[in-house]
């Protein structure tokens, strides 16, 4: 594989000839924002965000799906590449909840981050507005459609695990969504609690059930941990406030690793101090069930007890 050399806003960057645009900035510290992009997952250039200036062409193109060339001069921050995102991240903020100061994502949603970069603000109109839908029905995730901008992250990363493939997108134009199978609630879907769309979600459309209302990301101490489920070793992050672990959330499930309800569960109950009660689903519906029967030890126990039985 050959290389290329291209400058982006006045630096020289070297990189293998299959980069794109996006990934080529990153390697010399030029942050260029995107809400859809994510290199573990399928390009689709869907949010625009990325959209860079290209030195002998007469549009924007998105930095995500946009190849480098030898020679190749971009601009990132130009005046019509700063317009046009502006633009865009002013039609995101119009159809959005303005409840940032008590989002539990605040402080990590990357519209937020970017609508701060760009100077934009939440302002009044008479237009339409998603409809207020959220969805309770799980114990481990909440979504809220109301906070959705259709970035389609979760939709990808939950078809990369074959035998799972809940999440796509519904209906058409202004009332298009993201929907559970056949728009079921995430109790009633297929849906197995992986939490892998709550890990990719830019915002706050998809979040940790488990973690809301305990913490902001500013008020806490992260540690990163390796799920002990399985060989896969996912990663999770432990969450603690005051010296004490009160939660754990998954990370984004890079190199094929596949997250499960059951790693999560386990690193729950290995790290955090006061565990909440697990549940599983049954039928459709979740109930409330032990800690033996949800990080599946039954057979386990009941040979320890046999085993114990036996030395006495």
């Amino acid at each position: 594989m050959g290389n290329v050399t291209l400058t982006i806003d006045g630096q020289k960057v070297t990189v293998p000839k299959d980069y794109y645009i996006i990934q080529a900035a990153k390697k010399i510290g030029i942050d260029i924002p995107a809400l859809c992009y994510d290199p573990n997952l399928e390009v689709v250039s869907a949010c625009r965000l990325c959209l860079v200036e290209i030195e002998g062409r007469k549009k924007l193109e998105a930095s995500c799906s946009t190849k480098v060339r030898e020679g190749m001069v971009v601009y990132t921050e130009s005046e019509r590449v700063v317009a046009m995102r502006r633009e865009i991240l002013q039609l995101l903020l119009d159809n959005h909840p303005n409840d940032c100061l008590t989002c539990q994502k605040a402080g990590e949603c990357l519209l937020q981050t970017y609508a701060y970069r760009y100077d934009v603000k939440f302002r009044k109109h008479g237009g339409a507005r998603r409809p207020n839908y959220v969805d309770t029905s799980s114990p481990y995730i909440l979504k809220d459609d109301s906070k959705c901008i259709l970035c389609g992250k979760c939709v990808r990363t939950c078809a990369q695990v074959h035998d799972r493939k809940v999440l796509s997108f519904a209906g058409r134009g202004f009332d298009t969504r993201i929907v559970a199978d056949a728009d079921f609630t995430l109790e009633e879907s297929t849906c197995v609690s992986c939490n892998r769309c709550v890990t990719v979600c830019p915002v706050g459309a998809l979040v940790d059930k488990r973690l809301l209302g305990k913490t902001r990301v500013w008020d806490s101490d992260i540690k990163g941990v390796k799920c002990k489920a399985c060989d896969y070793g996912c990663n999770f992050e432990v969450i603690s406030k005051r010296g004490k672990n009160i939660a754990v959330r998954a990370k984004a499930p890079s190199e094929g690793r596949p997250l499960c309800l059951k790693g999560r569960l386990t690193t729950e109950f290995l790290y955090v101090n006061e565990p909440e009660t697990p549940y599983k689903k049954v039928n459709g519906k979740f109930v409330e069930t032990s800690w033996k029967e949800a990080l599946e030890l039954g057979d386990v126990f009941e040979k320890l007890l046999l085993e114990e039985e036996k030395s006495k």
